[in-house]
């Protein structure tokens, strides 16, 4: 059986230049996937380039952050503040959720929204995920799940780290958790991952180091998620993540990236390969549910 990598590009639709970025980085590079988020500034205006590209494309559903909902904040009164706003950080939205102040109607009529959204623009969602990993969080995983069942979505990401942060050891408990459900729900997820202890900093040595780390693992099926953009970029100031996008764009466009998968083993796929393979590929170990360091809270 081939060893089958997903690199994955999250953030389409964020601002015309990550837009261009992520579809250079496919075109270029090894970006083998893309998640579109559906309340970013630029999706209307580059779901053509994205779809036309072929580019296979996942839901990176919102519920923090700094662009508004789809829907009004009527709509959604829990999900926002008294402007209509999303909380900024998963923080932020954690610490109203453990006080009950989310409802889960809520986020699931947000989210069929940006799924309505997505597949307006001619998006057919390969898999799912949440934007600042949201997904993680038991309530909203519960909510992702569904939707992805209904909209015969087989596939979605598991956040990983190595970590060893304050936040680590949740973001350990809560994947683990997380992947039982979805194996349950009869969702695949990759059976090793990295990407958000290097998030924003994939320079091209770390990006090499990573996807030599994945292979290490033995794991048949991978996910490492980047964040490409372009150097000039006057609409990306509004995002104050410190990532570096311009540097992980020339990483994901570099012989050396190319080389790596090779050494490793890795056949580039999509997360629609991860989801024929389903639950016949392996399940993940202590060993390969990490990633290969590095530190970050991992905006994205």
């Amino acid at each position: 059986m081939s060893r089958l990598l997903v690199v994955n590009a999250d953030d389409f639709g964020l601002t015309p230049g990550v837009c261009r970025a992520i579809l250079r980085a496919h075109r270029d590079g090894i970006v083998s996937s893309t998640t579109a988020l559906a309340v970013g500034p630029a999706f209307a205006a580059h779901a053509g380039a994205l779809t036309d590209s072929g580019l296979p494309t996942g839901a990176h559903l919102a519920a923090v952050g700094e662009d508004p909902p789809v829907l009004s904040a009527a709509e959604v009164p829990t999900l926002v503040d008294d402007r209509g706003r999303f909380p900024l950080t998963w923080k932020q939205f954690v610490a109203r959720a453990v006080r009950g102040r989310v409802d889960p109607d809520d986020l699931r009529r947000e989210f069929t929204a940006q799924f309505d959204v997505l597949e307006s623009a001619g998006v057919q969602v390969t898999h799912v995920d949440a934007h600042q990993n949201l997904h993680l969080w038991p309530s909203v995983a519960g909510v992702v799940l569904e939707l992805a069942t209904a909209r015969g979505v087989r596939a979605m990401r598991l956040t990983r780290t190595s970590s060893w942060n304050a936040t680590s050891g949740g973001v350990r408990a809560l994947s683990a958790r997380l992947a039982r459900r979805a194996r349950a729900a009869g969702v695949a997820v990759p059976a090793a991952s990295t990407g958000l202890d290097e998030a924003g900093h994939l320079t091209e040595a770390r990006l090499v180091d990573a996807v030599a780390w994945l292979g290490r693992t033995g794991a048949a099926t991978a996910e490492l998620a980047c964040h490409p953009g372009e150097f000039h970029d006057p609409d990306r100031v509004r995002y104050e993540w410190g990532y570096w996008w311009p540097d992980e764009l020339e990483a994901l466009c570099s012989p050396a990236a190319r080389d790596a998968v090779a050494r490793a083993g890795f056949t580039l796929t999509s997360f629609r390969g991860i989801g024929v393979l389903g639950n016949l590929s392996d399940t993940p170990t202590a060993e390969n549910s990490g990633s290969s360091g590095g530190a970050s809270d991992g905006t994205d």
